[in-house]
């Protein structure tokens, strides 16, 4: 059992690499167009938060320097991705997408792990690190609802890459079972949720990807109603 928990582990792992490197494409085309278009900056500054206290998890638990090593990798990805948006965002959404990197991947991190330092010692303060780790796993596997959104009122897969929807849910499903093997509860839960929502993710995109690119006008719209959506979660009490 040990063996069959270490060899879904690193799978694990290996599909998280993947799911880290998989907005590739999507940054290609930005650099090429020298332009954001109507992608959203949500997806990497959540998966930054996410990766930054899940490698602190991994430091300050025994035994998970596997969890340490692939975060601290994502860390590395997630910072050139949000700097590359804010290179070739427009001005406004520029300084909206800086403003909320820096209230979740600076103000929100630090205050968790001053919290943890100080209140908490022990198995205490690794389970509540674990815990808040899983709730922004939960946030990161939901960040790209606001682009579910703008595809259902565009008709296109434009703007939502497939391959992050298809890595979240293959990393979600892998994680899932590596947590019903060793009966972990805090992983189990937000990769079940993500498994769950990258499904329906795919789903959409089955249904709409043979749909033409959004016209001017209705990207403009789904990318106004997605920028409401993303206001509203990032505001949710969740996040605190």
């Amino acid at each position: 059992m040990a063996e069959l928990n270490f060899f879904v582990g690193v799978i694990g792992n290996i599909i998280s690499i993947l799911m880290f490197l998989s907005p590739m494409d999507t940054f290609v085309r930005i650099i090429k167009k020298k332009s954001t278009e109507d992608f959203s900056s949500i997806p990497y500054i959540c998966t930054l938060l996410n990766s930054s206290l899940w490698t602190y998890y991994g430091i300050i638990k025994e035994g998970e320097y596997l969890v340490a090593t692939v975060n601290g990798f994502g860390i590395f990805l997630q910072i050139i991705y949000i700097l590359l948006f804010l290179l070739y965002a427009p001005k406004t959404i520029k300084i909206k997408s800086a403003i909320v990197a820096g209230i979740l991947d600076v103000g929100v991190l630090g205050a968790a792990i001053l919290t943890s330092e100080i209140a908490l010692k022990g198995e205490a303060r690794t389970n509540a690190v674990g815990v808040m780790g899983a709730g922004l796993n939960i946030l990161m596997y939901a960040s790209p609802l606001a682009a579910m959104k703008t595809v259902v009122a565009t008709k296109s897969v434009e703007y939502m890459p497939f391959f992050l929807s298809f890595f979240f849910f293959l990393n979600g499903g892998v994680w899932l079972f590596y947590a019903f093997l060793v009966r972990d509860v805090i992983l189990g839960v937000p990769n079940g949720t993500g498994f769950v929502l990258g499904a329906m993710q795919l789903i959409l995109y089955c249904i709409y990807r043979n749909g033409k690119s959004s016209s001017k006008h209705t990207s403009k719209q789904g990318l106004e109603e997605g920028s409401q959506y993303n206001e509203h979660l990032i505001s949710h009490p969740q996040l605190s």
